[in-house]
């Protein structure tokens, strides 16, 4: 398939090109200067609101710390009376960086490297952020503590409204077999904050080298999000990869995360109309409720793997894994 952001720049990238860029992408260089203001004060006590201040200007490699962004960020929505002149850096908005990975400390960031999210945003605002400060790739509106996506489908689904620029984003993943690129549009998948070890990847690393060490083995990844536990079975050495998703944005994210980390998609439904939305040599990715599952597959896997959202009953999901499966893993 075609690595096209739907902005039609390039937002997307392969794994090979991203790893490259990013290792001295949020560094400062000699004559970057660490900012001077506290996160727990009002910003309208450090800066002027009313007038430029000398503090937001870039070094001349064009990069400003992450506080002076999120600074100019929350004075512009003072000024259009979003927040209160006593909010602070800490209750401002969150900041999304991309692309995202561990990082030893604050980042420096350069154009288009950051996504603006908060509750207290207007189309307005949005845009005048994206006129004033270049770091910023997009403004979402939305409650960081709602999980994004849809739960089962008993609910509702829920997404962000991305009010300005493209909501592209992507999250480096460490793994025992090496990195993960996993792209998402952030407006409609859920939010993941990479860390050093990831625990989710870490089950599945052990669980899989506990029954399957120097075997063949098939694998499900039925609730596969942007697909990131079934691209890791993969590099492990599954011969075969099921990824399924009730929530149709996460499976298109899935083929997308396919192809950008090295594993080629033969066909992609684009229309998103079938339940096969892709599939390659080693995979097949589905828009299905896993309860359903079994009818568009005509053998047992190995091991099915369960990632439910927080605050979902998994009782039903694992009685129907464990029909398609000899193994369930329950995350």
């Amino acid at each position: 398939m075609e690595l096209k952001c739907k902005c039609g720049s390039t937002c997307i990238s392969t794994a090979e090109e991203i790893l490259i860029k990013a290792k001295n992408t949020f560094n400062p260089c000699k004559n970057c200067l660490k900012p001077s203001i506290k996160k727990f004060t009002p910003i309208s006590k450090q800066i002027s609101l009313n007038s430029f201040d000398s503090q937001f200007e870039r070094c001349l490699c064009g990069k400003r710390h992450l506080d002076l962004v999120m600074a100019h960020v929350l004075k512009l929505m003072i000024r259009e009376n979003l927040q209160s002149k006593n909010a602070t850096l800490r209750n401002a908005c969150a900041p999304l960086i991309t692309p995202a990975y561990p990082l030893q400390a604050s980042p420096y960031l350069g154009e288009n490297s950051l996504i603006v999210l908060s509750p207290k945003m207007n189309q307005k605002c949005a845009e005048k952020i994206m006129e004033e400060v270049p770091e910023v790739k997009a403004v979402i509106k939305g409650e960081s503590q709602n999980v994004v996506g849809l739960k089962d489908s008993s609910y509702n689904p829920h997404v962000y409204e991305t009010l300005a620029g493209c909501d592209m984003r992507c999250d480096i993943m460490n793994t025992p077999k090496g990195p993960i690129c996993v792209h998402k549009d952030q407006s409609e998948i859920h939010i993941e904050f990479p860390s050093h070890k990831s625990a989710k990847i870490t089950s599945t690393s052990l669980f899989i080298k506990k029954n399957f060490h120097n075997m063949d083995f098939t694998v499900i990844d039925a609730t596969s999000g942007p697909g990131t536990l079934g691209i890791f079975s993969l590099m492990a050495g599954a011969s075969k990869v099921i990824f399924n998703d009730l929530w149709k944005p996460a499976t298109h994210m899935t083929a997308l995360n396919l192809e950008v980390n090295g594993f080629k998609v033969d066909f992609f439904n684009e229309k998103l109309e079938k339940c096969m939305i892709a599939c390659g040599k080693q995979f097949k990715v589905y828009n299905l409720d896993i309860r359903n599952l079994n009818s568009v597959l005509d053998e047992k896997f190995d091991l099915c793997i369960i990632d439910p959202f927080p605050g979902v009953n998994p009782k039903e999901f694992e009685d129907a894994a464990k029909k398609l499966s000899k193994k369930v893993l329950l995350i």
